[in-house]
């Protein structure tokens, strides 16, 4: 064996052996330092969402309406007298029944007519049809001191000042051109063929909207669902304009008679906007799990 061979062996068992191969991270996949970040910076929004509500709570529970500039004395005496007497010594059920019956009516009324319009637009080709959505997105520039006084000789020509039907008719008139821009999109996200399809099984226009459209479209119909409610739950201008009768006041209304002149009493409001809270999250409850498909589904054509 000659020397070369001897010193190429030996060179080659030297030779460090090549690095393992290190751990290729997955697409998505986020390292350890990222996924605490993300999950830092969750926690610290939802505490800052959730600190108004919590402080609301708090200060309810204070007895005295001046509780609110010296905050740290509450907790020395914490009651829930103020809900007693929200409960008991105000119309609070009254203005519940209010409440309900105005936004429910707005959202019933409310998304049938953004339904259809939505659907017809989507699907049909009619003259002026452009024209039509851009009207719809028009009203929607109109502040509400301008709508005020027409509003309110249209409603007074009625004979619906100071019923719930003048004010339901009111909330659509917001929340109609919005819905109806929002289902417009959500409907064009759901194929013609289906259309075709109802119309080969000898469904007219609108048992095609009835039977088929309208079970697909449920994600979009709650996002409309919710807006109709919460526009027509808190909106304070043109209730208070146009209901003169305190029993049929809605909770937004109700609330302007914990203030007067030179007093507010602040600890009432706290607990009455606590209670107002229960039905809204209630009704969010229902409808969330379509919430987020809605809003997304409904932005992808327009």
């Amino acid at each position: 064996m000659s020397t070369t061979t001897v010193q190429k062996s030996a060179t080659a068992d030297q030779a460090p052996a090549p690095a393992a191969p290190g751990r290729t991270r997955r697409r998505g996949e986020r390292s350890l330092l990222g996924t605490l970040a993300s999950h830092g910076l969750l926690t610290v929004a939802s505490l800052i969402a959730l600190f108004p509500v919590a402080w609301l709570v708090f200060l309810s529970l204070g007895p005295d309406k001046d509780d609110y500039l010296h905050p740290g004395r509450i907790w020395s005496k914490m009651t829930f007298d103020n809900y007693s007497f929200v409960l008991q010594e105000t119309n609070f059920f009254d203005w519940l029944k209010s409440s309900l019956v105005v936004s429910l009516g707005t959202t019933v009324i409310g998304v049938l007519i953004a339904a259809t319009t939505g659907y017809a637009v989507s699907r049909m080709r009619f003259p002026g049809y452009k024209k039509f959505m851009w009207a719809l997105l028009v009203t929607q520039m109109f502040p509400v001191a301008v709508l005020m006084v027409p509003m309110y000789q249209i409603l007074s020509e009625l004979q619906l000042i100071d019923t719930y039907l003048g004010l339901i008719l009111v909330y659509c008139s917001t929340a109609v051109p919005y819905c109806a821009w929002l289902m417009k999109g959500y409907f064009d996200t759901i194929p013609f063929e289906i259309d075709e399809a109802g119309r080969v099984d000898g469904l007219s226009p609108f048992g095609t909207f009835l039977r088929l459209i309208l079970p697909l479209s449920r994600p979009g119909l709650a996002v409309a669902a919710f807006y109709s409610f919460i526009t027509a739950f808190g909106e304070v201008a043109f209730a208070t304009t146009f209901l003169l009768d305190d029993e049929k006041y809605t909770f937004a209304v109700g609330l302007q008679s914990f203030v007067s002149e030179h007093d507010a009493q602040r600890n009432l409001m706290a607990a009455t906007a606590v209670l107002i809270a229960i039905p809204v999250s209630a009704f969010f409850y229902l409808v969330q799990k379509n919430l987020v498909t809605g809003l997304t589904a409904g932005g992808t054509k327009g």
